[in-house]
């Protein structure tokens, strides 16, 4: 007799839906086993013949960290594509490549860290680069399309499984594990959370991300919102990962609990699934959680509830339908497709913000090509390894020819002397192998070391001259005569070894410091000083060497030759990546650096058909009042160099537009830290100033004309359409964009608010017919009085063209709506975070676990809050504050004098212990209430009484 072959228990069963083999996996794991699937590497149950799991594969623009892989446009680059339909294929090129990868490296993960969608509300945050744009209607079309691509089109399994980053109102790199963003119902509900709220209800989302930030005073990691709003959106169970090293901030920096069981326990039950903590380490995490679960914190039902979310996902994935999953498979990898779609994404992200006729280039055109930036395609934090690589000056010598391309770089030729009258010495190092930094992949390159197989710098008489560049903020890099940065390794010598600079604390940058008679040349990444010793330069605590700058020559003398040469010269500046404004780094200005400022005037001097080419991850405030021609892309990847010459020459005509404001000056921003768009006035939807360049500007080789335009309101739905002719004489995109405005708005509404936009491919001559059906949900705003959604009845003016500023059609509809009713603050009181305006006010947790409250920012400055239309109806004769701390609540209507002034006889325990003031106040009719908060008081609510 042979033994029978036991039945596949059901979880197995491709048969049964997901749900129910999930139940049947989870029943079959031990509390210990689910207790160690939420850390992010999840080890295999062998028993049950369940594979190892680890949740997050960055692939922001491409697969990152694993080695080489197609590198498309920075992310902000693909948001000023404004074409959706290009970013999903994008999306589909990098899951496929995600999959090829993982057929050959295990290590390379399906549950996918991307796409950031936080909102890029002020240009000077350091994570500019990751997100889409400032308008939340854009974003979440371009993130839309991207989480489509990257999940695959099966309607069962996912190619790979979008994870939405940095869950919420996180924009600032400055104290960003401590610091609270203080969000307004309307900001929380119109802005930050619409762009989440769009791409997850759009069905392609598998989870979301929390930030380091906090949020109204609370932790993003225990934010109430995941399960009030986001789980809310979905039929489908989302996965929601921690930020790498959050879960232990809740205790080391944030100081929100006081153990890391409590902290952990928190995290679980507000809905976070899977915990991203040291490293490859789980025993401190599942230590952590066993501590929680003894101590009575968790039950094993909420340990169930996040791992079969996590189950959810790996299921969908098809790991356990190897056979029927029909990814399993796909192996394209840099295949001719993904390359050409690499130069058409980086072709259509390029902006022309200016051009007085200068371009496109004519095709004997001699071209001097300097800066920086131009023999340079560089790379983030978040992008893969190159596997092809196009510069400005390799695009144009493809195009234009090299015998008719000048190039200089701009930087300055430097020896650094010693005090002893030496000079600092580069040792050639001719049988060193070239390296590029994460060729090989890491899981976390964070912890990539420098080279210490490379000679350490020493002195001699003659030294080595050196290329100096200043990216700003005093902020200076080294390049050796081969190209070799010179960088610090962990055994603390300076060597020339790096290709470029980058790593999560970058080691090949220097600031110089007027000591003496000379300088200090003091290496950024440790904080130390270089100093001369016997073995070779190194940085220390003592004995810094004082050197003296020796200039062999001004890079504005060299552009100015090569431009003086040229019928045309291209100035290629912007950015370097990991410097100045990057994760963990905000940027300090608008402002271009010193340097590259030098580099435009002496091009400009020399040579008046001048064009600027910015390249880079944000912004910047330049005059191009002197300037004939101005562009910008962000980094464009690997076809950066190719796209640009052919926009350059006309090969391609530019359409990409700008996915937010340029700013004219430092003055016109708000604090960084300033989350109120709409009381700051801040972004296109609110900004009152002149920008240099608006959201959506962005200019053609072209001309097109509007026309036609008509609305009206039928079936829910405001439909409108217009028609795009091209009345040049080049086949051209153009992006039409279609706007609208409240025009007697009861409360400050947008200046214009994106509905929807096109973009459209027209020849000469040619016409386009475009429709959109705009929801009128669209025209709704959150109504803090009555705590939900409203479309305020009245006229909505429509508005189509080129730009927010750039209006070619108007006309308006008349929507009927909910009309405007005052607060009923008799039966509901006030929530106290619900305020129309306010003034020196923070919002911060009325509880750790939910609901808010208000404080003076300054508590010995106070605050205003002004709550407008509040309905006493035939009168009260009382008020009721709850409030906890010590200070005072001053009551009066309308801006008229004082009428209650309310303060706790002595300061309450804490800050969640609340206390109820009472006093005597007559009103009657509609007042608006004006409250002033003096001291660290916190205020809850206010209620009335008759």
């Amino acid at each position: 007799m042979t033994a029978s072959t036991p039945p596949s228990p059901p979880f197995r069963d491709p048969r049964l839906p997901f749900a129910e083999r999930i139940d049947d996996l989870l029943s079959r794991l031990t509390l210990e086993e689910k207790t160690a699937f939420l850390h992010q590497f999840a080890p295999a149950v062998e028993r049950l013949g369940v594979a190892a799991f680890r949740t997050g594969q960055e692939a922001l623009h491409g697969v990152a960290w694993m080695g080489p892989a197609t590198v498309f446009p920075q992310a902000v680059g693909l948001g000023a594509t404004w074409n959706p339909e290009l970013v999903r294929r994008v999306g589909d090129a990098v899951s496929r490549e995600i999959r090829a990868m993982r057929a050959k490296d295990d290590r390379v993960g399906l549950n996918v860290w991307a796409p950031t969608v936080n909102l890029l509300r002020h240009p000077l945050w350091g994570r500019n680069e990751e997100g889409y744009s400032e308008d939340p209607r854009l974003t979440s079309a371009i993130a839309t399309a991207y989480t489509h691509g990257l999940r695959g089109d099966h309607p069962t399994y996912w190619r790979t499984a979008p994870v939405l980053k940095h869950w919420l109102a996180h924009n600032n790199e400055t104290d960003r594990s401590t610091t609270s963003s203080s969000v307004r119902p309307r900001v929380l509900h119109e802005y930050d959370l619409r762009a989440f709220r769009e791409a997850v209800e759009a069905g392609a989302v598998a989870g979301v991300m929390p930030a380091y930030n906090l949020v109204n005073g609370r932790p993003n990691h225990v934010s109430p919102y995941l399960a009030e709003h986001l789980r809310t959106w979905t039929d489908q169970d989302l996965l929601v990962c921690s930020d790498a090293g959050a879960p232990s901030n809740l205790v080391d920096s944030e100081h929100y609990f006081d153990t890391h069981e409590e902290a952990t326990a928190a995290s679980l039950v507000a809905g976070v699934d899977s915990f991203t903590d040291h490293g490859t380490d789980s025993s401190q995490m599942t230590g952590r959680l066993r501590g929680a679960l003894e101590r009575g914190l968790l039950t094993e039902a909420d340990v169930d509830t996040a791992v079969r979310r996590q189950l959810s996902v790996r299921f969908r994935l098809g790991e356990f339908d190897p056979e029927y999953d029909p990814h399993e498979a796909t192996s394209e990898f840099d295949t001719p497709a993904h390359r050409a779609l690499a130069r058409e994404a980086a072709e259509q992200a390029i902006v022309l913000l200016k051009n007085d006729g200068v371009l496109p280039l004519a095709p004997e055109t001699r071209v001097a090509v300097v800066g920086l930036l131009a023999d340079e395609c560089k790379l983030d934090w978040y992008s893969g390894t190159l596997l092809h690589r196009s510069t400005p000056l390799e695009g144009l010598y493809e195009r234009f020819g090299a015998e008719r391309v000048e190039f200089t770089e701009g930087v300055d030729r430097v020896r650094l002397r010693t005090a002893a009258g030496a000079f600092v010495h580069v040792p050639v190092a001719a049988d060193a192998a070239d390296e590029v930094r994460g060729a090989e992949g890491a899981l976390d390159p964070a912890l990539l070391a420098g080279r210490t197989d490379l000679p350490a710098l020493t002195t001699d008489a003659t030294g080595t001259e050196l290329a100096l560049a200043d990216w700003g903020e005093g902020v200076l890099t080294l390049r050796a005569p081969d190209g070799r940065y010179l960088s610090v390794a962990d055994d603390g010598y300076v060597r020339a070894s790096a290709d470029q600079p980058g790593g999560w604390v970058v080691q090949e940058t220097f600031s110089l410091e007027p000591h003496g008679n000379g300088h200090l040349l003091k290496h950024r990444g440790t904080g130390r000083h270089v100093c001369v010793s016997a073995d070779g330069l190194k940085v220390a605590d003592e004995d810094p060497e004082v050197f003296e700058l020796v200039v062999t020559e001004r890079g504005e003398e060299a552009v100015t030759r090569a431009a003086a040469a040229a019928d045309v010269v291209v100035v290629v500046a912007g950015n370097d990546p990991h410097i100045n404004g990057r994760e963990t780094e905000d940027r300090a200005t608008l402002r271009l650096p010193g340097q590259q400022e030098r580099l435009l005037r002496a091009a400009r001097a020399a040579n008046p058909a001048t064009v600027l080419a910015l390249v880079s991850a944000y912004p910047y405030a330049v005059d191009p009042e002197d300037v004939p021609a101005v562009l910008w892309t962000a980094h464009g990847g690997q076809a950066a160099g190719t796209a640009l010459a052919r926009v350059l020459a006309g090969d391609v005509s530019p359409a990409g537009r700008l996915p937010q404001t340029w700013y004219a000056d430092d003055a016109d921003l708000p604090d960084l830290l300033d989350y109120d768009v709409i009381g700051s006035r801040q972004t296109y939807l609110y900004f009152e100033g002149t920008p240099l360049f608006p959201f959506g500007h962005g200019l053609s080789y072209t001309s097109f004309t509007y026309g036609g335009l008509t609305a009206r309101v039928e079936e829910g739905v405001v439909r409108v359409s217009f028609t795009v002719t091209n009345s040049g004489a080049v086949t051209a995109d153009e992006v039409a964009q279609l706007y609208t405005r409240a025009v007697e708005a009861s409360v400050p509404r947008p200046r214009r608010q994106l509905l929807d936009h096109r973009r459209v491919t027209l020849a000469p001559g040619e016409t386009a017919e475009l429709g959109f059906d705009v929801p009128l949900s669209a025209f709704a705003f959150w109504d803090v009085a009555q705590d939900r959604w409203r479309v305020e009845p009245g006229a909505y003016e429509l508005l189509a063209g080129a730009s927010s500023e750039d209006v070619r059609l108007r006309t308006a509809v008349t929507l009927d709506g909910e009309p405007t009713l005052p607060r009923a603050v008799v039966a509901h009181g006030l929530a106290a975070a619900g305020f129309d305006e306010q003034r020196g006010i923070e919002i911060v947790d009325r509880t750790k676990v939910s609901g808010d409250a208000v404080t003076p920012a300054d508590p010995a400055g106070g605050g205003e809050l002004v709550y407008r239309a509040c309905d006493f109806g035939r009168g009260i004769s009382g008020v009721t504050v709850e409030v906890a701390g010590e200070g005072t609540v001053e009551l009066s209507l309308d801006g008229g004098p004082a009428l209650a002034v309310l303060s706790p006889a002595t300061p309450t325990s804490g800050p969640y212990d609340y206390v109820r003031l009472e006093a005597s106040v007559g009103a009657a009719g509609v007042h608006d209430v004006h409250l002033r908060l003096r001291g660290p008081l916190r205020l809850a609510h206010v209620g009335f009484s008759g």
